[in-house]
């Protein structure tokens, strides 16, 4: 069958990947056919049916993950079984339930038990942005929403989600909200970005990277390192390909040409590592010692030369 997407979720004991989920394209036409695999394995574990379209995205925190899209969201535990289910449900087992009707959405995050989304709704001038619980205590079919407030503009970006914070990048001057676990404002940063960096991102997901202390967030032009637990900025690096990544004690940034090393607290650069690759962004990540490059449809690992 087609493959739609995959993504690892559900951290092990060791902090490593817990499982290997592939979600496969169904004879509807949807994304319908999740499999949750072993990564030293292969080994299936189990299997679900959820109703994601075509595009959507496997968003994982740490015992939950959500497949993303415009008009439903369905968030599944470890076992793969469905705690919450959110918008324009395919085949509701009683109406009524959904708090708001009509709305599509924008952008997507996790943190921990909550799913955070950027909703445009009927009637609304302007963008809003709803928190829900990952696994409320009524059943999959009735969310429970622990806030749901408008935001101060149109066209968000959810860029981070934590168990207290939420920010939010707005264009019409360009700006990051921070928004309380109550759902009020705590704080507007300004921000130095071009028009074209905050549309929706692609899969309803914003380009983020994290490791205990910050938030690495690529705007499409720069990457800016936000503190992990309140989520204000920290710094900037201009003309960055993607997301930053811890390594090594470091941080690398995929920039052209190579990877800048900076000294993760001052964001000063270290050094450059070269590297050949075509033009485009670049996503990172790390195993063990081994850095992975994906740089549009192709995977390149590397290894310290030393």
């Amino acid at each position: 069958m087609p493959l739609c997407t995959a993504g690892g979720a559900f951290p092990g004991a060791d902090g490593g990947t817990g499982r290997v989920l592939a979600l496969y394209q169904g004879p509807t036409g949807w994304c319908s056919e999740l499999t949750s695999l072993r990564p030293d394995t292969g080994e299936r574990v189990t299997a679900s049916n959820p109703d994601a379209r075509p595009g959507t995205r496997l968003l994982a925190g740490h015992s939950y993950v959500v497949t993303t899209g415009p008009e439903y969201l369905e968030v599944m535990r470890s076992d793969l079984v469905k705690t919450m289910e959110y918008g324009a449900v395919p085949t509701p087992v009683q109406p009524g339930h959904q708090p708001r009707t009509g709305c599509t959405y924008g952008s997507v995050a996790v943190a921990a038990d909550r799913v955070g989304v950027v909703e445009r709704c009927p009637g609304e001038a302007t963008d809003r942005l709803t928190v829900l619980t990952a696994d409320g205590p009524d059943g999959a079919d009735q969310p429970q929403v622990q806030f749901s407030t408008a935001l101060p503009g149109a066209g968000a970006v959810l860029v981070a989600l934590t168990g207290d914070r939420a920010a939010v990048a707005l264009p019409g001057p360009p700006r990051l909200v921070l928004v309380d676990r109550s759902g009020a404002q705590a704080g507007t940063v300004p921000l130095d970005l071009p028009a074209g960096d905050l549309a929706d991102p692609p899969g309803l997901v914003a380009p983020t990277g994290a490791d205990d202390q910050r938030v690495y967030w690529w705007t499409g032009s720069q990457t800016i390192a936000l503190d992990a637990t309140d989520l204000t900025p920290l710094w900037t690096i201009p003309g960055a390909l993607g997301p930053a990544v811890a390594y090594g004690g470091g941080v690398l940034v995929p920039v052209a040409g190579g990877l800048t090393v900076l000294d993760p607290a001052t964001s000063t650069s270290l050094r450059t590592i070269p590297v050949d690759r075509p033009p485009g962004p670049v996503r990172l990540a790390v195993a063990g010692d081994v850095l992975l490059e994906q740089r549009g449809t192709e995977v390149v690992a590397m290894r310290p030369s030393g």
